[in-house]
């Protein structure tokens, strides 16, 4: 959708940041400051040294994580730095408390190096009960995110690689279950080897897909490919099982799905009668997708989504990020695993009227009252089963609890 800069300049201006910090207590004399302060804070902070798991029952850290970024890979923009990061990340900040309601603190880190970015990480540990990488360049992100998982007890959520890989693999099953077909019997590609396109091809392989190929910048990640970095490397090996070599109009050639993970325009139309009958495209490049929808579809496509929230079939990542955050939280997860996103993603499918279900219907809407309960509540439960819960929620809980504090004062149940 195109904004209008001047409008969108303005609101900035006029709002001075999208998220605010509200008290929780009232003082009106000095007794209820000696509650709050000092020293009322006196006989929980004894509590909590005694057992740190009640700092989750006795301060806002429950429901509190830090988005956390370097500013190298801000959305369509690249590098653009911290200071420049800011509006975005306090944006996704926002979305984490409207559709999730978790209070999220941006966090912009004036560094380039990975180590500074995992050591910052882990010494605030103890003032989040999650962390969320956003918008570091890959392969720095995977890095991070995998050596965080071993230093730090909370969750760490990478927006751009799972919350993008839980919501495609969503959209992925429904287009599959139009047409009948299985995730094991289809040739898949994805243009794009960066956070998210990786991410998406890793859960596609626990989700039992069998033929997929990547290609970044340079081609088909293959033994051939000259500028594979070493987490492409490692994908190469259990990927592109035709051993094709070229580039995307080598390895579209008989596909059944196209996931576009990567830059506007990239996908020429007529590459669409190289592929197989009644393909589905996945255009999901932010700004500009490879191809628009209705090229897609007037070339021969059966089922095409984006990433764009006006278009038929939208897939952004808000359908998914903030539940994930909210069943992790919720059940006080220590860390974030592929079962537990392809819970999300199963949710997240089933989130849409099978009544409904069709070509220009495999997303929920991106308002939905109901992903993001079904997200979140999937997620804490496969948490649990999992065993990387600290606290177990019965089932239905997490649900009732979000889309009450959502959406509204009548309880739902699943």
């Amino acid at each position: 959708m195109p904004v209008d800069r001047t409008r969108a300049m303005e609101l900035h201006r006029k709002a001075k940041g999208k998220i605010k910090i509200y008290p929780t207590i009232n003082i009106h004399n000095e007794e209820d400051l000696a509650m709050a302060y000092i020293p009322g804070s006196v006989p929980p902070a004894l509590a909590i040294q005694k057992d740190e798991g009640m700092s989750y029952e006795l301060t806002g850290r429950g429901n509190r994580i830090a988005v956390v970024t370097d500013g190298s890979a801000v959305l369509g923009l690249g590098s653009v730095g911290p200071h420049a990061a800011l509006p975005v990340i306090e944006g996704k900040c926002l979305l984490f408390k409207l559709f999730g309601d978790v209070n999220a603190i941006p966090v912009c880190l004036d560094t380039q190096d990975a180590e500074d970015i995992i050591h910052f990480c882990t010494i605030m540990a103890p003032t989040f009960g999650g962390i969320n990488i956003e918008d570091i360049c890959s392969p720095k992100t995977f890095s991070i995110v995998r050596e965080l998982r071993t230093r730090v007890n909370i969750p760490v959520l990478c927006d751009d690689q799972h919350g993008t890989a839980v919501v495609v693999l969503a959209g992925i099953w429904n287009a599959l279950e139009v047409q009948g077909r299985k995730l094991e019997e289809i040739q898949i590609v994805i243009n794009g080897a960066g956070a998210a396109g990786i991410a998406t091809a890793e859960l596609l392989l626990k989700a039992g897909a069998t033929n997929i190929t990547v290609l970044n910048s340079a081609g088909i990640l293959s033994e051939n490919n000259p500028m594979m970095n070493h987490i492409q490397q490692d994908l190469s090996t259990r990927t592109n099982p035709d051993k094709r070599q070229g580039g995307l109009e080598q390895a579209i050639a008989g596909a059944n799905l196209f996931i576009g993970l990567s830059r506007g325009g990239l996908f020429p139309a007529e590459f669409i009668k190289r592929m197989d009958k009644d393909p589905i495209l996945l255009a999901m490049a932010l700004p500009e997708p490879e191809i628009l929808p209705e090229a897609a579809i007037a070339a021969g496509a059966a089922i095409v989504a984006t990433g764009l929230s006006d278009c038929p079939n939208a897939m952004p990542n808000i359908l998914s990020s903030p539940g994930i955050m909210r069943g992790l939280l919720d059940v006080r997860a220590t860390l974030l695993n592929h079962n537990m996103l392809l819970a999300a993603s199963r949710a997240l499918a089933d989130v849409v009227d099978r009544r409904r279900l069709g070509p220009q219907k495999i997303m929920p809407d991106v308002f939905s009252d109901e992903a993001a309960p079904r997200v979140a509540e999937a997620v804490g439960q496969a948490a649990i089963a999992e065993g990387y819960a600290a606290k177990e929620v019965p089932k239905g809980e997490i649900y009732n609890n979000l889309w009450q504090n959502l959406y509204g004062n009548q309880m739902i149940r699943i």
